[in-house]
């Protein structure tokens, strides 16, 4: 039986929410992973919030952070660890130069979060877990490391003046995109890096396991999926994923992930019960 390298996205892939993970899958993917096949969690998570996963698949691959912003290696410390970082700079002076325009901000370096200002609303796009150290604050005050990246929740309609000004002022050193959520959400800016994504960071890995291309599958569905999913021998798309996504996936699933899509997927492919 050949044996896969499966990537496999979380938030609206894997995830049936925020931190839901049915125990018939935990154990579903660790017969995968008795069966051979070696399986990485690729999301833009950081570590503290994907960890939960990680252990309970009782995982020993890398996983990719940050949309491939950080790979690391929880069981074998010698791995060699990628970290993609935006100076501190660019990122103060994106948020300092667009603040008629943000509601609210905040930038990671590992378990550290530098926020703007307190707001409720925005709690669960902050990850935190009793690991977390949050900073409030202007970040020109806080901010002293380079982050993997900068998340701007932007007034509503105002993201497309934060992406002018960045496309504008860095011409493609450093790169944006922008999170189309439902309600007073619709102007989330995300900002990292042009090295970060997570194709790149999943052929790091294929690399380093000296893995074919032909055996790696990955499964998204998200804009942040498309290089790994172009990457991939065989790329998956969940039902209703990102337009962009299902324009060059080699499969389309009929459910999503509140469908167990990943679940019924392998279950067919790897002929696993």
């Amino acid at each position: 039986m050949k044996e896969y390298l499966l990537a496999i996205d979380l938030d609206g892939t894997l995830l049936h929410d925020f931190d839901t993970l049915s125990d018939s899958t935990i154990q579903f993917m660790k017969r995968v992973k008795a069966a051979g096949h070696k399986i990485v969690i690729a999301t833009g998570r950081p570590f503290r919030s994907s960890r939960f996963v990680y252990e309970a698949f009782e995982l020993d691959m890398p996983i990719i952070n940050y949309n491939g912003g950080l790979i690391t290696h929880p069981k074998e410390p010698s791995y060699p660890e990628t970290n993609l970082t935006v100076q501190k700079e660019v990122i103060i002076d994106i948020f300092e130069s667009n603040l008629a325009h943000i509601r609210n901000a905040f930038s990671e370096v590992r378990d550290h979060i530098y926020l703007f200002q307190e707001e409720k609303a925005i709690e669960p796009l902050l990850h935190r877990t009793p690991d977390s150290n949050l900073y409030l604050g202007h970040l020109k005050d806080t901010l002293k490391e380079d982050p993997n990246g900068f998340i701007i929740i932007g007034k509503q309609g105002h993201g497309k003046y934060i992406e002018d000004y960045i496309h504008q002022k860095y011409a493609g050193s450093v790169l944006s995109r922008i999170w189309h959520f439902p309600g007073e959400f619709d102007s989330i800016v995300e900002v990292f890096t042009k090295e970060t994504n997570k194709g790149k960071a999943l052929k790091s890995v294929a690399d380093y396991y000296n893995i074919p291309q032909s055996q790696v599958i990955a499964i998204g569905d998200g804009h942040n999926d498309l290089e790994m999913i172009a990457y991939a021998k065989i790329g998956v798309a969940v039902k209703n994923a990102h337009p962009d996504l299902l324009q060059i996936a080699d499969v389309i699933l009929p459910y999503n992930a509140k469908e167990d899509a990943v679940v019924k997927f392998l279950t067919h492919f790897l002929q696993i019960k």
